[in-house]
C-alpha cells in the first residue's frame, strides 16, 4: 500500500504563518530597543544621583570631588579638594564594594563625610553607578 500524500497547505496559511513570525521578530527587537544598554543605565543612574555635585572629568571638582578613576583611589586623596577630616583619615581605597556601600548608606562607611543631606540610593542604582564609574575611568 502506498502512503497517502498530504495536501499542501493553502497559500493564505503560509502567509499567515510568515506574518506571525515577522510580528514576533519585530516585537522582540522593539522590546530590546526600549531597554537601555548597561552603560546607558549606568550613565542615567550617575546623572540622576551624582552629577549635581560630581564630575567624571579629571580636575573638575565641584561641590564634591571629581570621580575620574575613583576605583582604586585612596579615599580623601585628591590634592585639589577640601575633604572632611573623616574622609581624609578613612584609610582605605575605593573598590566596587566600598563605593556601592557608600552610595547606599554613606554614614556607615565614612561617618562625618561632607555629602549632606545625601541619604543614599538603592543597591541596584549604586551598582549601575559603579559600573559607569569603572567604564568611564578606563
Amino acid at each position: 500500500m502506498r502512503p497517502r500524500r498530504q495536501p499542501s497547505p493553502s497559500p493564505w496559511l503560509h502567509a499567515l504563518a510568515c506574518a506571525g513570525a515577522l510580528t514576533l521578530l519585530v516585537s522582540a527587537h522593539a522590546s530590546r530597543a526600549q531597554q537601555p544598554a548597561p552603560d546607558d543605565a549606568g550613565k542615567q543612574a550617575f546623572n540622576n544621583s551624582c552629577r549635581t555635585c560630581h564630575s567624571m572629568k579629571e580636575g573638575d571638582n565641584r561641590l564634591g570631588p571629581n570621580l575620574n578613576k575613583i576605583v582604586g583611589r585612596k579615599a580623601g586623596s585628591l590634592p585639589d579638594y577640601n575633604y572632611s577630616s573623616s574622609m581624609k583619615e578613612a584609610g582605605f581605597a575605593w573598590d566596587q564594594d566600598k563605593l556601592t556601600r557608600f552610595m547606599v548608606k554613606p554614614d556607615e562607611v565614612v561617618s562625618g563625610h561632607k555629602m549632606q543631606p545625601y541619604g543614599g540610593i538603592s543597591a541596584e542604582e549604586a551598582a549601575k553607578v559603579v559600573t559607569h564609574l569603572k567604564a568611564m575611568s578606563q
